[in-house]
C-alpha cells in the first residue's frame, strides 16, 4: 500500500520535474523473478525504474544507505531494498537475492558496483549473472539516460533534467552456456545499445 502510495505520486512529479519515459516494458515479465540489471548514474535510479512498471522493484543498496538513520533506512527497507556489501562477495546479499527472485520478485541490481562518473557504461561484475545461472531467472538489460546529468556525483541535490528508461528484451543464462562472464558482457553488450538507442544514434522506442 505505501509502495502505491509513492509510486502514485511519483508518476504526477516525474514526469513535471524530469519529463520522464519509460519504454519497452512489454520486455519486463508481469509475474515471476527477473532481474532487472541497470546502469547505476544516480541515487534516483531506483525510484526512475520502478516509477514505469505495473509490479514492485525490489533492490539492491549498499550496506552504508541502512547506517545512515533510522527514518532513512526505514523509507528504502519499506520499498523492498536489502543491504548488500560491495567488493565483498556478500553471502547473505546474495541468499537475499536467490529468496525474493524464487518468491517472484523483480529485484533491480547494478552491476557496475557504483555510480557512473561520466555517464558512459562500465563493465559489469559476473556476480549477478552467477545468480541468473543458478536460479534460472531472466535478465532484463535496463537503462537509465539523463539521471547523471539530472544528479552526478558532483552534485548534493537533484536538479530537473529529461530523464529516459528503457528495458531491452530479456537475456536467458542458457543461451550462453550457463557462463557468467559471457552474460555479463552480453548484457553490456545490450546496455550499450540501448543507450544509444535512447541517445538516437538508432532509432526505434515505443511507449
Amino acid at each position: 500500500m505505501w509502495y502505491s502510495f509513492l509510486q502514485f505520486w511519483a508518476r504526477i512529479i516525474f514526469p513535471i520535474v524530469f519529463r520522464i519515459r519509460v519504454f519497452g516494458r512489454e520486455n519486463v515479465p508481469a509475474a515471476g523473478g527477473v532481474i532487472l540489471a541497470s546502469n547505476h548514474q544516480s541515487f534516483m535510479d531506483p525510484p526512475f525504474v520502478g516509477v514505469g512498471l505495473n509490479r514492485q522493484v525490489h533492490y539492491m543498496a549498499r550496506k552504508s544507505l541502512f547506517h545512515r538513520n533510522a527514518l532513512f533506512t526505514g523509507l528504502i527497507r519499506s520499498l523492498n531494498a536489502f543491504p548488500v556489501e560491495r567488493d565483498r562477495g556478500d553471502v547473505g546479499a546474495v541468499r537475499e537475492t536467490f529468496r525474493r527472485l524464487k518468491d517472484g520478485a523483480a529485484v533491480l541490481v547494478f552491476p557496475e558496483g557504483t555510480r557512473t562518473r561520466d555517464g558512459g557504461i562500465g563493465q559489469l561484475k559476473p556476480g549477478v549473472f552467477a545468480i541468473a545461472v543458478k536460479t534460472g531467472a531472466p535478465v532484463v538489460p535496463t537503462v537509465i539516460d539523463g539521471a547523471y546529468e539530472a544528479w552526478p556525483r558532483t552534485r548534493l541535490f537533484p536538479r530537473p533534467r529529461r530523464v529516459r528508461v528503457l528495458f531491452g528484451e530479456p537475456l536467458f543464462a542458457r543461451h550462453f552456456g550457463d557462463d557468467p562472464t559471457s552474460m555479463a558482457e552480453a548484457c553490456r553488450g545490450a546496455l550499450v545499445a540501448l543507450q544509444d538507442r535512447l541517445r538516437g544514434r538508432s532509432k526505434g522506442a515505443g511507449t
